[in-house]
């Protein structure tokens, strides 16, 4: 039986993060305070660049919960590239957490700017694209058969959730207060590449996939600088990771986002669970 492991992105957040870190992972907590400048879970409220350290760390720290053999693959959602790329070794905790600042702290700058937003619709992606194209907006995520995200302006984003309920199909905002996955953020994905050179990447103990490619991460700086513009395709991740062998799958992240994901896309010829219902390590 191959497994993965599934790290989440923005959005996965919960209060009840920060009580698990401290208690699996107290040295990420601190190191979590030093880089962001203040305790990232108790500033959730303040947005995105401290919600995604605070994600970062979580995910991490439940890795300490996993009474389980390292896996035959890795797999991160947006975000959760950089926290994958960790777990797998590609670089040290400490790397992640600062290239996971750095980026979220781009993100949130440019969106004080650009007012941007996410709208998740219930559609395939074909749908999701023509409304796309309708509003001017970008298909930024491809998350499973019949659930897709707009990424744009927000009176954009607006217009185009009026648009798919009057067809009839769910359509709710998400709470990530930017417009990720599109090319307003050229100039904050140089940055985040730029930063990248000067990380210590090293090969992963086991093989990680890209969201950008949908295949084994090939140029690390290159691929996540473009996860900043380009649609991140999760769904396509979790099908080549089937066709690879994989038929046991766990979301590592705080929170089941990602198991519901895996479930709507492969059905039940997989297993699918999430860390808080595994026999724990520690606890």
């Amino acid at each position: 039986m191959a497994t993965a492991w599934l790290f989440p992105g923005q959005g996965s957040q919960q209060r009840a993060m920060r009580e698990r870190v401290a208690a699996l992972r107290p040295d990420l907590l601190d190191a979590a305070i030093e880089v962001v400048g203040c305790d990232p879970f108790d500033a959730l409220d303040r947005g995105t660049a401290y919600q995604q350290p605070a994600i970062y760390c979580a995910s991490l720290a439940n890795l300490r919960a996993i009474a389980e053999p390292e896996p035959d693959w890795y797999a991160g959602h947006s975000l959760g590239e950089i926290t994958a790329l960790a777990a797998s070794g590609a670089l040290s905790e400490l790397d992640g957490l600062r290239l996971v600042a750095l980026r979220a702290s781009l993100l949130q700058q440019v969106n004080e700017a650009a007012r941007g937003e996410m709208l998740a619709i219930a559609a395939s992606v074909e749908e999701a694209r023509a409304l796309a194209t309708a509003h001017r907006v970008t298909l930024a995520v491809d998350n499973a058969q019949r659930q897709a995200v707009l990424s744009g302006n927000s009176d954009a984003i607006a217009q185009a959730q009026r648009d798919a309920r009057a067809k009839g199909l769910r359509a709710w905002r998400l709470a990530i207060d930017v417009a990720a996955h599109t090319p307003a953020l050229a100039g904050a994905a140089e940055r985040l590449r730029a930063a990248m050179w000067e990380t210590d990447l090293r090969p992963p103990r086991r093989p990680c996939l890209s969201c950008v490619t949908a295949e084994e991460f090939d140029d690390v700086p290159m691929r996540l600088a473009e996860s900043l513009t380009r649609p991140t395709r999760w769904r396509e991740v979790l099908l080549a990771l089937r066709a690879r062998g994989v038929d046991r799958f766990l979301d590592v992240g705080p929170g089941a986002a990602l198991s519901r994901l895996v479930r709507s896309t492969l059905g039940d010829d997989v297993e699918v669970l999430a860390v808080h219902e595994l026999t724990v390590a520690h606890a």
